[in-house]
């Protein structure tokens, strides 16, 4: 079974959740238009119990550009922990990375390194695309093209053109995680005002297909908002969990593609 805790919900996949891909489909051959070397988002977790919502975490986003192999890379990187007050609650360290290829968006390698109460896992995963594989800890695994893993698809799906669909479209890709490959969707709800504990937005409405875990149930329970501009930064996440319910919002960021022209005004 799947361990998806509070502030890995964040890797879009945002969050733990998987998506497909299919050759020659709207996911391969996307080109980055959203974001650029320097940006750091970070967001706060909220978790609630019988009505009200208390701060239970962080999680930060940050790209940098390097080189992986002789070839240029974005190394993202996505860090999440609980507040020390949450810690005796449940506590979380985790943190996530991908080296992505500067021009594909595919990745070359993914590192998990997570701690989540009593559960820790490290995974290691190098990724061949041209051939098809994926090598992790545990051996070599045939892949599918266009491979994502966590981190890789949360930058990717930033550039996607929701434009190009209907309220109700499905958006689907692939994703490598724990030596399995995941076909799952992300379905496009349309453009509304959102109020975070930011300001107010206008934003892009989406609800992707999870993985049944110990925290999350499989199906459409999560709902998240990204900025309706060319950045698509992830405003708000809601979600259900087993116990309560979790929000995740945006609250601060630096070194952006572009100006934030989504934002209305403060709360």
């Amino acid at each position: 079974m799947k361990k998806f805790t509070i502030p890995a919900i964040l890797i879009f996949s945002i969050f733990t959740f998987g998506f497909t891909g299919h050759k020659g489909g709207d996911f391969c051959g996307i080109k980055n238009t959203a974001y650029k070397e320097g940006e750091v988002v970070t967001f706060k977790v909220y978790y609630s119990w019988l009505g009200a919502y208390i701060g239970a975490g962080e999680a930060t986003f940050t790209t940098t550009l390097e080189r992986f192999n002789g070839k240029p890379v974005y190394h993202h990187v996505g860090e999440g922990k609980t507040y020390s007050t949450f810690d005796n609650f449940f506590k979380v360290r985790d943190r996530y990375e991908s080296y992505v290829d500067t021009a594909s968006l595919l990745p070359y390698r993914f590192i998990r390194n997570i701690e989540e109460g009593s559960y820790k896992k490290y995974n290691n995963v190098s990724f061949n695309q041209a051939v098809n594989t994926a090598t992790s800890n545990n051996g070599v695994f045939p892949i599918t093209d266009c491979m994502q893993d966590v981190m890789s698809a949360v930058y990717y799906a930033r550039n996607i053109n929701f434009d190009k669909y209907k309220v109700d479209d499905k958006i689907p890709f692939d994703m490598f995680l724990d030596d399995e490959i995941f076909h799952l969707y992300i379905r496009y709800m349309g453009k509304e005002k959102v109020k975070t504990r930011y300001g107010r937005f206008n934003a892009i409405k989406i609800k992707p297909l999870l993985i049944k875990g110990t925290i999350f149930e499989g199906g459409e329970k999560m709902t998240a908002w990204i900025s309706d501009d060319p950045n698509h930064i992830i405003l708000r996440v809601e979600s259900p969990i087993s116990v309560g319910s979790i929000k995740v919002d945006m609250m601060s960021y630096k070194n952006l593609r572009y100006p934030l022209s989504s934002f209305r005004d403060i709360r």
